[in-house]
């Protein structure tokens, strides 16, 4: 993720990639399927990844890599994005943040391989450092089944669900359990992040008859003109400036500018400085990274009649990017709907 220009944004899209691609050892940027970890140690754990309003546990929505350059603790960086697919509580968001130094206990020195590896396409359940995760949701899987005492899970929820959809059958057949898990219609789809550099944008010049331009203007009554003008409220001006602004690559998913101001859709709902809370350590937080509405065409989030809807997600993290320990922080995700009534 190279560092966006002054006033600039790096432009996230989804596209199709290869299970190996999307895998932790290749420090990717993907949407959706099981989180790929960066860090093994301090995972957030079932607590912390339960929405705050219902209890059920989140889903992945997307992880970003997003090294700083020159921050030799911060070599290894990544985002990652959970939110609640349980009617009506989607506004459950949570964010967390993962660095690592170059030279750390998971991965290589060296630069992964740009080679497909010769392991097969079956799910990894457990991380190097020995933690098991989730078979539905590849997350911290604290529990256990009581019977073969080798599936794991991160809730009592998806124990049932994966119950439900096999395991009772499978897990006294065999001695090895599959890593190869059902498709339980709670993961979404998965895609890799393409980054691109958002070009500037060149307004279109449109030649107009000036004389059609005069003649219109004599023949409107000067109060018209003035109710027309007003007319245009500040949520017109707002909403036509975000269309405007992704105009050109209207398939974009994500924007990227650590310290940019993001693009709102909606002239109400606008955090204010104060709205924005500081990062533990005492820094403030900066704007980093926003989701655009168009990754809900990728996510299939209704294939359930489920309501996941926003209209932009801004994430906001630690300006000092600080490093507690090993593990993960979480960060601050402020949630804007296509148009919010107080």
């Amino acid at each position: 993720m190279a560092a966006a220009r002054a006033g600039a944004a790096e432009l996230g899209f989804a596209e199709a990639a290869p299970a190996w691609r999307l895998r932790s050892e290749q420090f990717p940027s993907k949407v959706g399927g099981r989180p790929a970890w960066l860090g093994e140690a301090g995972l957030p754990g079932p607590a912390e990844l339960a929405c705050a309003l219902c209890g059920r546990p989140l889903a992945f929505v997307l992880q970003l890599y997003a090294p700083l350059p020159g921050r030799a603790d911060a070599f290894h960086r990544a985002l990652f994005l959970f939110c609640c697919r349980a009617p009506p509580c989607c506004a459950g968001l949570r964010v967390f943040r993962n660095q690592l130094p170059r030279k750390n206990d998971f991965y290589s020195y060296e630069p992964p391989s740009e080679s497909p590896p010769e392991t097969g396409e079956s799910v990894c359940l457990q991380l190097k450092s020995g933690a098991h995760l989730c078979r539905v949701c590849g997350c911290l899987g604290p529990k256990t089944c009581s019977r073969c005492h080798k599936a794991h899970y991160c809730s009592k929820e998806h124990q049932t669900l994966d119950w439900r959809l096999g395991h009772k059958q499978a897990c006294t057949q065999s001695d090895n359990l599959d890593n190869t898990v059902p498709d339980h219609n709670f993961l979404f789809p998965e895609f890799e992040i393409v980054i691109e550099t958002e070009d500037e944008i060149t307004p279109e010049v449109v030649e107009t008859d000036e004389s059609e331009i005069t003649g219109s203007m004599g023949e409107a009554p000067e109060e018209e003109l003035d109710s027309m003008a007003k007319h245009e409220s500040r949520e017109d001006k707002i909403f036509q400036k975000f269309k405007t602004k992704i105009a050109q690559e209207p398939e974009q998913i994500l924007r990227y500018g650590r310290g940019i101001a993001p693009i709102w859709i909606s002239g109400e709902n606008i955090p204010q400085e104060k709205d924005i809370p500081d990062c533990p350590c005492g820094a403030r937080r900066l704007f980093e990274f926003q989701v655009m509405p168009q990754l809900l065409n990728y996510l299939k989030a209704d294939r359930l009649g489920r309501s996941v809807d926003w209209g932009v997600l801004a994430v906001f993290t630690c300006a000092e990017s600080c490093r507690q320990g090993t593990g993960y922080t979480e960060e601050f995700v402020w949630k804007q709907d296509v148009t919010d009534t107080p």
